[in-house]
């Protein structure tokens, strides 16, 4: 291996020292139970030299029960890093107790123990609850930390124990502390992000904790040096893996004779460490250190939750003010209408100041940035490509025009738009403050006993440094807050865009509605083609046949959507379905398939699905049943229930014998399917002799009578379109552009007066003021939907319909299943329709 100095510490394999602490030994076995790898203090402790050890089976080296208990422990091992413990158990018949930890490193078995120490005055389970209480009982972060520093060392009686926190440089700060009185105080001292290298740091993350017994002590060697895979053994999760020469020489330099550091996660990332120093040997025992570990663990938990919990509140109140925001700028335009809630951002972020520059115009609050320092600070930020937030607490690093912003040394940028330049620009001031390092960290390098390492921090002396131009970092929980306001301050700009423009925002509004509909669509249409190549390829023999399976029923889609964009995506004609799809594939046969039933619609939700299950039923017949020669007929017939739900009959006569398939193809799951999962209808196929016999059943709520025979005459119209009343109509739309639109429309249609509504809360409060003679509900309101509103409706008696913006079908309750259904964008027909049959 080579030297290792400050040069590369960071590559230093620290986990594959090939040595062990001599508090215990090592036996690493494979999985065949032979022993490959052996500590030299082997012998002192089971009486056989380690170069013995090697090759001999496990049973042969430990007492039969001992290795019993550590198969059983492997039975309960989980995950990569689990390390397994058994306390005060005999290696040896009749010998001393050991404390045993084993873990996997890649394919071999790592046992590791220790004598065992009796430990009286630890009961492990109590000592570790009456811990989390204490400090649970703590309110603040401060008070919280401080505590489990006092805990720590109370159960590890070592010197000094810290609580040791990482800042988002990787530099670390003392920010808790416990110490034997005479010894001084380390408490908010910085320490530079080396003295921690990263594969350090990367260990504490798998490994919750760590113990130097002495640091003075000599290594055994585990032998052999190499093992069965041609490097050396590695002990990244060994409780006595040897200790880095250059951390030794760390912890001399500092005094220290023993150490313990337990790791504190956020997340499953390094948040900082109990760090415990003795000065002079001191060894805790296994029993001891497991309960450590388990308070490290469980502390973590709590930090993170009062973490949460604060960063909630910070949520909480961007949330409250994300609701007032909405409310209040719904009748307002231009970056002004914030300027009244510039006030609370700023307190909610922390700091001193806040810019919003939009659309070329600029408000502020607390002291804002000036023209010329705005316009160079945009500059930076349009061309600093993120896809967020960008923070920092030190401006000038970044941007070193910013040196001596003295008001504006850490900032927030949200970005508003996608417009170059629009940003809501939070400010925090410069925070000129003393830091006390541990040693100076900018010492230059000078060679030592070991070569060029830590001799420069021969010395732990409080070392000051004056920082300037930096603000006070932004915290998690303040970082949150702006994050969560992110999108609803982007939907309030789009409103006010949206409302300073009204006649193009209304087209525009319209466009997308249109976009989105025919993306929603295509993009259904392309999944079930996929689903229709990957399931067709089952039944075909060859190419040519695969091809015409998928051509045809891709065709029968073809031709329903067709129909159905020639009905403006309206209902389509069941008729003419059925007969297109004879047409188009029985050609001179198609005289032969007899259609029998009144004139109904079916709604564009259910077109595709019912013409892929007619397109299946033709083919079929064509290939296989009545239709296959000159003979037979198929009878189609269908009618209406008192439902309104559609039971249509398919049954062939005349053709060739009808024998039940000894295996379902992709088109009779199609048949039998489709319906009922998709429509949740029902679908039943009889294999009659005589001629295949099909049963659907369409649910009313896709089915619509055709208006050739309407139930009720139809009202007066006036020349111009407009119908007779409704006086009063109550619209509960949530986007003010297409509530607008509504309004005019229904105005136009005759209606005397329309009253608006966005909330479910506000459409009570309209029912409670005024009884309606008719209500068009949205039936998605952003998070919440209009079904409260229309079982009102439905107990006053007041007719309505449902809205909704992609022609999905909603899942409605059974006593809504009736009420009709109009698809956005909404046209005038759709409505005037809506208004003649809404008795």
């Amino acid at each position: 291996m080579s030297d290792v100095d400050l040069t590369n510490c960071d590559r230093e394999p620290i986990h594959l020292l090939g040595q062990i602490q001599p508090f215990g030994f090592l036996l690493a076995v494979t999985g065949q139970w032979m022993v490959a790898h052996a500590s030299d203090n082997a012998q002192a402790f089971l009486g056989c030299a380690a170069e013995d050890l090697i090759g001999q089976s496990l049973t042969d080296v430990l007492d039969g029960h001992a290795v019993h208990e550590i198969r059983g422990r492997l039975q309960i091992m989980r995950g990569a890093d689990s390390v397994e413990r058994v306390f005060n158990l005999p290696l040896r018949a009749g010998g001393e107790p050991f404390d045993v930890a084993v873990h996997y490193s890649g394919d071999l078995l790592v046992i590791e123990a220790e004598p065992s120490r009796t430990d009286s005055s630890l009961e492990a389970a109590s000592a570790v609850r009456s811990m989390a209480n204490r400090v649970a009982e703590r309110k603040t972060i401060e008070d919280i930390v401080h505590e489990a520093a006092r805990q720590v060392r109370a159960l590890t009686e070592f010197d000094r124990v810290m609580v040791y926190r990482f800042d988002q440089d990787g530099a670390g700060e003392v920010i808790a502390e416990s110490v034997r009185p005479g010894i001084g105080s380390f408490l908010g001292q910085r320490y530079p992000a080396s003295d921690i290298p990263q594969q350090a740091r990367a260990l504490y993350e798998r490994s919750w904790l760590r113990i130097i017994a002495d640091i003075d002590a000599e290594t055994p060697k585990v032998r052999p040096a190499l093992g069965p895979s041609g490097g050396p053994l590695d002990l990244s999760m060994s409780m006595l893996r040897a200790v880095s020469p250059i951390h030794i020489e760390y912890l001399r330099n500092m005094g220290v004779g023993a150490s313990l550091s337990i790791s504190i996660l956020r997340q499953g990332k390094l948040w900082g460490l109990f760090a415990c120093h003795h000065y002079g040997p001191h060894h805790v025992s296994y029993e001891r250190r497991t309960a450590a570990e388990l308070f490290g663990q469980i502390f973590s938990y709590m930090l993170e939750s009062r973490e949460q919990e604060i960063e909630a509140r910070h949520v909480e109140r961007a949330r409250n003010l994300h609701d007032r925001l909405v409310s209040s700028v719904a009748t307002a335009s231009g970056p002004e209408s914030l300027k009244p809630f510039l006030g609370e951002l700023c307190a909610l972020a922390g700091c001193e100041g806040v810019t919003l520059h939009m659309g070329g115009q600029t408000a502020s609050h607390g002291g804002g940035l000036d023209a010329d320092r705005l316009r160079t600070l945009v500059a930076f930020l349009d061309g600093h490509p993120t896809l967020g937030v960008f923070h920092t607490h030190h401006l000038a690093a970044h941007l070193p025009e910013a040196e001596g912003w003295r008001d504006a040394a850490g900032i927030i940028a949200v970005p508003l738009s996608r417009e170059p330049g629009d940003y809501l620009i939070f400010q925090r001031a410069e925070v000129i403050r003393d830091v006390a390092w541990g040693g100076d960290p900018n010492k230059a390098v000078t060679v030592g006993p070991l070569g060029a390492r830590l001799t420069p921090r021969q010395s732990f002396e409080t070392w000051k440094e004056t920082v300037r131009g930096q603000s006070k970092p932004w915290s998690a929980s303040e970082l949150a807050a702006v994050d969560s306001l992110r999108l609803t301050l982007l939907e309030v700009v789009m409103r006010l865009t949206d409302l300073a423009h009204a006649e193009r925002g209304k087209a525009q509004h319209r466009q997308e509605i249109l976009i989105a509909e025919l993306n929603h669509r295509v993009r259904n249409i392309l999944g079930l083609i996929r689903g229709l190549i990957s399931q067709s390829r089952d039944g075909a023999t060859n190419v040519q046949q695969f091809f015409d399976v998928v051509s045809g029923r891709v065709q029968a889609l073809a031709r329903a959507h067709d129909q159905i964009t020639q009905q403006h995506w309206g209902p389509g004609a069941l008729r003419e379905l059925i007969r297109g799809e004879a047409e188009a594939y029985l050609a001179a046969k198609a005289d032969r398939l007899i259609l029998t039933g009144p004139e109904v619609l079916i709604e564009p939700q259910a077109f595709s699905t019912l013409s892929l299950v007619v397109h299946e039923l033709v083919t079929n017949s064509a290939k296989y049943g009545a239709l296959c020669d000159s003979r037979g007929q198929v009878h189609v017939s269908w009618r209406t229930d008192a439902s309104g739900s559609l039971d249509l009959t398919w049954r062939e006569d005349g053709g060739p014998e009808v024998r039940v398939p000894t295996r379902r193809g992709f088109g009779s799951t199609i048949i039998e399917r489709s319906i009922p999962h998709e429509l949740g209808g029902e679908a039943q196929v009889v294999f009659d002799p005589a001629g295949l016999q099909v049963a659907l059943r369409v649910p009313g709520r896709f089915v619509v009578e055709a208006a050739a025979a309407p139930d009720h005459p139809e009202a007066a119209s006036a020349p111009d379109g407009r119908v007779a009343g409704p006086e009063h109509v109550l619209v509960v739309e949530d986007n003010i552009i297409i509530a607008l639109d509504l309004e005019g429309v229904l105005l136009k249609l005759g209606a005397g007066q329309v009253s608006l509504a966005s909330t479910v809360t506000a459409a009570l409060e309209a029912l409670e003021a005024a009884r309606p003679d008719f209500a068009f509900l949205d039936l998605n309101l952003g998070e919440e939907t209009s079904l409260p509103v229309a079982d009102r409706l439905l107990a006053d008696g007041v007719p309505f319909a449902f809205g909704t913006g992609f022609g999905d079908q909603a899942d409605l309750p059974d006593h809504l299943s009736g009420v009709p259904i109009i698809s956005k964008p909404y046209s005038e027909k759709a409505l005037r329709e809506a208004l003649t049959r809404r008795s």
